[in-house]
């Protein structure tokens, strides 16, 4: 290795140090990889934490690792169903759990994308993602004006009604699906041919489309071919592998333990989820997020710039593994600004328990509780009992009233209690009124049962005479 100039300007010179600077030099993260990239972007909150020996890089998995939080853009063959082709990866792959990102019909060609094993965990996002199309659909007869059907097709366009075909998936109930953007791409006045491209919202049936554009132009028209071309962040051009790349990916691993075909084929879980906005977390407080605990503003390191109360979030290591998706309780602004709260609560956790290590109950209070109940001065559940230390019980009863203090304050000051209260004094007058009138009612009743009592004892004794 040959040494810069100035090292060897130094070292001609012979003073060797460490000159003092003013500022940190700038690292280029735009080239690191999935979640890493740009993060030298991201604000930070703290740099202090404490690195752990745990967990991979998401593209540094060993290999078995890298297959169960892997996923596939893959390019479905025509005519097996998507449920088939997924069952034939997990075959193939000889993984516990495979899942999609929305069924295609035999028929239909494109994008479909694989999660396996822990992946599996993000399916339902994908399948709610938004999609893309390209197809080709006959019209009946013939239309020779190309801007009526660009037209035609335009209409179409917004929220619109559609029923499932005869042949779905689903119950055949009317529902509304917006389509966002269409364009016509070609059209052929003989062929009675219109190649068009959808970008749609999911559950929208291009087949039931492809009918109504029939409808709109008064000609009738049916869908001929059609093929996804984008399924929520991926497209086409996101390496699309197909069903031989994968059989031969796995086949090269068995014979040859060649790894490389199959990295390549199978792309990390991370990046489905790059759209997100960022929080990165302490390795300590990892797992407790893994066993659903919410992360506070203690473990958060750094965080994505406008991010909103409500928002999702993706939660991921400092090595750039994604621990869960959150939905954040807290802005930008409020994350900088605090230093107690909680900053994200957890949607979906991704990632394996005891991936790291557990670092939580680690604490003095917690330590002193652990050593009471081993030495029996506490119940196996942590609740005194007749051998607990009077300093210990004291604590506790002044914690507990502290905490009812803050949640009768809390009740007291909320407006819904005041709301509650108020409603509760008005069924109370209620039923007073109603109590009141039921009572005349019940006092004049039992005036005119009397009056009856008696004109019939006095025609008794009548008759009696």
């Amino acid at each position: 290795m040959t040494p810069s100039k100035d090292g060897s300007a130094a070292a001609a010179a012979g003073d060797f140090l460490i000159k003092p600077q003013s500022f940190t030099p700038a690292i280029d993260t735009s080239q690191w990889p999935i979640l890493l990239k740009n993060y030298d972007r991201l604000n930070v909150r703290t740099g202090h934490y404490t690195p752990l020996p745990s967990g991979y890089s998401p593209l540094k998995r060993p290999l078995a690792e890298y297959i169960r939080y892997g996923v596939m853009n893959l390019d479905k063959p025509a005519n097996p169903s998507s449920h088939e082709v997924v069952a034939w990866i997990k075959r193939i792959l000889r993984s516990e759990k495979t899942g999609h990102s929305g069924t295609l019909d035999p028929k239909v060609t494109g994008n479909l994308i694989v999660c396996i094993d822990r992946a599996t965990r993000l399916v339902k996002s994908q399948q709610g993602a938004g999609k893309e199309y390209v197809c080709v659909a006959r019209l009946h007869d013939k239309v020779p004006d190309v801007a009526k059907v660009a037209r035609a097709l335009e209409t179409l366009t917004g929220a619109v009604f559609q029923r499932p075909p005869l042949i779905s998936a689903v119950k055949r109930q009317l529902r509304i699906r917006t389509v966002y953007e269409s364009k016509l791409l070609e059209y052929d006045v003989d062929r009675h041919l219109v190649v068009f491209w959808i970008s749609c919202e999911a559950g929208t049936y291009v087949r039931t489309m492809c009918v109504h554009l029939g409808l709109v132009l008064g000609v009738g028209g049916h869908m001929q071919e059609l093929r996804r071309v984008r399924s929520g962040i991926l497209g086409e051009k996101d390496n699309m592998v197909t069903m031989h790349d994968v059989m031969d990916a796995q086949w090269a691993y068995d014979n040859y333990r060649d790894e490389s075909y199959l990295r390549r084929v199978i792309m990390p879980l991370e990046v489905l989820l790059t759209s997100y906005k960022r929080l990165v977390v302490k390795d300590s407080a990892v797992n407790a997020i893994c066993y659903g605990a919410k992360l506070m503003i203690p473990g958060l390191l750094r965080f994505e710039n406008d991010v909103e109360v409500g928002e999702e979030v993706v939660l991921m290591t400092t090595k750039g593994e994604a621990i869960a998706l959150g939905i954040a309780e807290m802005t930008t602004a409020v994350m900088a600004t605090c230093d107690h709260g909680v900053v994200a609560k957890i949607k979906r956790v991704v990632m394996d328990r005891d991936t790291y290590p557990r670092k939580w109950g680690l604490g003095p209070r917690a330590s002193m509780k652990k050593k009471l109940i081993s030495e029996g001065k506490l119940d196996k559940h942590g609740k005194p009992n007749e051998k607990t230390p009077n300093e210990w019980a004291r604590n506790l009863k002044e914690s507990e009233k502290k905490k009812k203090k803050e949640k009768n304050g809390e009740e007291a000051g909320s407006p819904d209690k005041e709301k509650s209260e108020k409603k509760k004094k008005k069924k109370k007058e209620k039923e007073g009124d109603e109590g009141a009138v039921n009572g005349k009612e019940d006092g004049e009743a039992d005036k005119s049962e009397k009056k009856k009592k008696k004109k019939k004892k006095d025609k008794d004794g009548e008759e009696e005479e």
